[in-house]
């Protein structure tokens, strides 16, 4: 069975899913759940949920939020034996979502931050790694995380990275994101970010731009659904799934499991790009950003 490892943050989600309105200096009507989160954390959950099996390396607290972050992954079928325990705060993501499903998020990273090479697990049996943007953001882990891609490349594992968002992408140097685009084999932005990265004024050319930087570029589109074209090759459009959005939190990171489940397990890009965009489908349904296998924490 194929086996991917991913690298970078592992969060408690507190989704606070408004009934109405925002009344600003006063009480509003909202339904609140825990969940677990974070990029990497997300990806992995959702590629054990395709039935590929996924390691994590990322860091929580030594705290009852880290324990039952890890109570999850149990759940899930993640493998955790490389998630480090530290004495800073398991990461907090507080997730408004509003009553059409969008989402805004405020993190604090605490224990995800100064990952490093030592915490990565030997790489024997690993078919694919997936690095979260976060994770080469992050300046404390920015230096481990490269050592890791170092090694990854060297052994010959492809390579898939989501950029993450552009509010993220704005506390570092432009010019530093665009040289960590060559190193992978596959990069999935979402629509924002791709245009973002390469200062472009439309999708064509950040598509067109991307691909002189990376190989392979698939660009996430929400309710638009997907592109995806490799260095040399024919785009690929693939419609979004009619849903009812309950949340988009996750969206982004299902469609990153599900594509890279079925790319490794031999699908084609289009038939890997469906996947995605099958994956996220089920994802936006629900509340939270894991599979339903899991639970509120």
């Amino acid at each position: 069975m194929p086996k991917v490892l991913c690298i970078g943050d592992v969060m408690l989600d507190v989704v606070v899913k408004l009934q109405g309105t925002i009344n600003y200096g006063e009480d509003t009507a909202s339904k609140i759940t825990t969940h677990g989160g974070g990029a990497a954390g997300n990806v992995a959950s959702w590629i054990a949920h395709t039935g590929t099996e996924s390691t994590i390396v990322a860091r929580v607290g030594n705290d009852s939020a880290g324990a039952a972050l890890i109570s999850e992954f149990d759940d899930l079928k993640v493998d955790h034996s490389s998630l480090i325990k530290t004495n800073d705060p398991t990461g907090v993501v507080v997730v408004l979502v509003d009553q059409k499903g969008e989402r805004t998020m405020f993190p604090e990273t605490g224990a995800n931050s100064g990952l490093s090479l030592a915490d990565m697990p030997p790489l024997a049996g690993f078919d694919a790694a997936y690095v979260s943007g976060y994770a080469l953001l992050n300046p404390r882990s920015r230096t481990g995380v490269m050592e890791m891609i170092a090694s990854i490349k060297l052994a010959g594992i492809p390579l898939f990275y989501d950029t993450v968002t552009v509010g993220a992408m704005k506390e570092v140097d432009r010019e530093l994101i665009l040289s960590w685009l060559p190193l992978m084999d596959y990069i999935l932005p979402n629509e924002e970010e791709a245009i973002y990265i390469v200062d472009a004024t439309d999708i064509n050319s950040a598509l067109e731009k991307l691909l002189t930087l990376c190989p392979a570029v698939i660009i996430k589109r929400g309710s638009s659904g997907a592109i995806a074209q490799e260095r040399g090759g024919q785009r690929i459009d693939i419609d979004a799934i009619n849903t009812v959005v309950a949340d988009t939190t996750g969206a982004g990171d299902s469609f990153a499991g599900g594509f890279i489940a079925a790319k490794i397990s031999g699908s084609d890009l289009q038939a890997s790009t469906v996947a995605g965009v099958t994956l996220a489908a089920t994802c936006v349904a629900n509340i939270g950003a894991r599979p339903q296998g899991g639970h509120a924490l």
